[in-house]
């Protein structure tokens, strides 16, 4: 065997170590990821019925459902979302359009970006207590949805620059030729062709905000009866998941395993959708 034929050998050792190594730890995490949902779904299913979704959170030792929980999560979500996508997309179109010609400012705001991407949410759910729970005096559903716009806006700004400069330059060359300006290119040209991926971003944001416990418990805090005054406590799913489970009352421990699995399938849910959107814009 010559040197060449050896070194290729060698190669094909390299990789097929590397493949097997990848195939052990590809089986390693479905392993303990179907564990997860397993236990998820045996332990959540038997309380998954009519009465979890129209009573509201009982006290221990009675019946009850989840639905001011599941209500207090929409609106946190919701809101959260209205505010941190528009927040998102105008900062990632900055980035991706407008920072070259700003110098500093525009890796300055993508620093500051990535910060807020890495940050853990109990140090967001921290600076929104300091800065407006504390100043107001009691927790509130505003407070909670704006520490959940403030985890959802990174990630939004993330998604919406890198698709934004996937689109081809010479779409923004054909627009400027044919005399539209910046602002129009950026509205009728660019953003149609990155919607999906835009889209994309803002689902999986929404997947990530919808399950965050510890800004809620600084925030929002939690409410034990149907409130749709935003100025005041309001329940949420992790939160009471979090309280129902630390708990030592059975009936609230089985509550809290089904609104983990309405939780888990909710999210599991968008990020199907959102996997099958950047698979549907990646075939086109």
């Amino acid at each position: 065997m010559n040197a060449s034929d050896a070194k290729q050998a060698r190669r094909r050792l390299t990789n097929a170590l590397a493949m097997t190594a990848a195939f052990l730890a590809m089986v390693v995490g479905l392993t303990f990821l179907m564990m997860i949902l397993w236990t998820l779904v045996s332990n959540g299913i038997h309380m998954i019925n009519l009465t979890t979704f129209t009573e509201m959170t009982p006290p221990p030792g009675d019946k009850g459902g989840l639905l001011n929980a599941i209500y207090g999560s929409f609106v946190l979500t919701a809101l959260g979302t209205l505010i941190g996508t528009p927040i998102g997309i105008l900062a990632g179109t900055y980035l991706s359009e407008y920072s070259e010609r700003k110098g500093g400012f525009g890796s300055a705001v993508r620093f500051i970006n990535s910060i807020l991407l890495s940050a853990p949410s109990v140090v967001i759910g921290f600076f929104i207590y300091a800065f407006i729970v504390a100043h107001v005096g009691h927790f509130s559903a505003w407070a909670g949805t704006l520490a959940l716009a403030m985890i959802l806006i990174p990630i939004v700004t993330s998604s919406t620059e890198n698709m934004l400069k996937l689109v081809p330059h010479n779409l923004r060359e054909a627009s400027a030729a044919l005399g539209a300006p910046k602002w129009r290119t950026t509205i009728m040209v660019i953003y149609p062709s990155a919607k999906a991926g835009i889209l994309t971003g803002v689902l999986l944001g929404i997947a990530r905000i919808s399950g965050e416990t510890a800004p809620l418990l600084f925030t929002a805090l939690n409410n034990q009866f149907w409130s749709t005054n935003l100025s005041k406590e309001i329940a949420n799913l992790p939160v009471v998941i979090f309280q129902f489970a630390m708990s030592p009352y059975k009936d609230w421990q089985r509550l809290a395993w089904s609104g983990a699995l309405i939780v888990t399938l909710g999210v599991l849910f968008l990020n199907i959708v959102a996997r099958l959107m950047v698979r549907r814009n990646t075939v086109r």
